[in-house]
């Protein structure tokens, strides 16, 4: 499909009231996006739509739930005439080794994390096809690019949804819907709070990245990568490239 103007696009966002989601929905609404925001974070959802005006909406989406997937798809349809776009960014961070992990927290994880996604993907195929085509945009991690030690489930997930990314891409190519994944390193978001400062200190760019940094790729992604799909597009600081050496003689 040829490129979109942000002026055209639909977009239904998960995980919008804060971090990355909100940083993509302020972004594309300023340019001219019709937008809506889901969360279960009500209060912060509400706040931003009202902030960012008549281009956005705000509606509360638990990404588990099918039942909610299809009333959201219904509501997005509504209100923004259309549906042409998915950003499947809502997720969740947990630590543990794959010993410590207890069974019920992998299977949360899980559950957003990658659930989440298929019933967002599954939900908004039927709306994309009626606009004639669109993009999801999958928000994975550098862990889905390569292991950290101390968060097997988190891992797990992302590369699952790399997985599955690909599977989408496929099968709805000849739907014309592009089908891409995110994969941010470490991103200044409330999420990311716990990790520790100094973690991007051995990288190519040695700072943590901001959310309207990876807010930008999302809209390239959107907008303008239209000979991509099933493709992996990484914003990172150069963290999976290897790490900067500064050795002394």
């Amino acid at each position: 499909m040829p490129a979109i103007d942000p002026k055209d696009l639909k977009i239904l966002i998960t995980g919008g009231a804060r971090g990355i989601g909100a940083a993509t929905a302020q972004l594309l609404a300023e340019q001219g996006a019709s937008v809506l925001i889901t969360d279960v974070l009500d209060d912060e959802g509400q706040d931003l739509a009202r902030r960012l005006g008549a281009p956005a909406r705000y509606r509360r989406l638990d990404v588990t739930s099918a039942t909610d997937w299809h009333d959201a798809v219904h509501a997005a349809e509504e209100a923004l005439g259309g549906l042409n776009a998915l950003f499947n960014n809502a997720g969740i961070l947990g630590f543990g080794t794959i010993d410590e992990t207890e069974p019920d927290s992998f299977r949360r994880i899980m559950d957003i994390n990658v659930t989440g996604c298929f019933l967002g993907m599954r939900a908004c195929a039927p709306a994309l096809r009626r606009a004639r085509g669109g993009v999801i945009v999958n928000c994975s991690s550098t862990a889905g690019l390569q292991g950290y030690g101390g968060l097997s489930a988190y891992v797990t997930s992302k590369w699952a949804l790399r997985g599955m990314n690909k599977a989408a891409a496929l099968d709805l190519a000849p739907d014309n819907i592009r089908v891409l994944s995110l994969h941010p390193g470490p991103i200044r978001t409330p999420m990311t709070d716990v990790i520790p400062g100094d973690t991007a200190a051995a990288q190519p760019i040695a700072r943590f990245g901001e959310p309207e940094e990876v807010a930008r790729m999302v809209r390239f992604m959107l907008c303008e990568a239209s000979y991509s799909t099933g493709s992996e597009f990484v914003v990172d600081g150069g963290a999976v490239t290897g790490q900067v050496l500064r050795l002394q003689a």
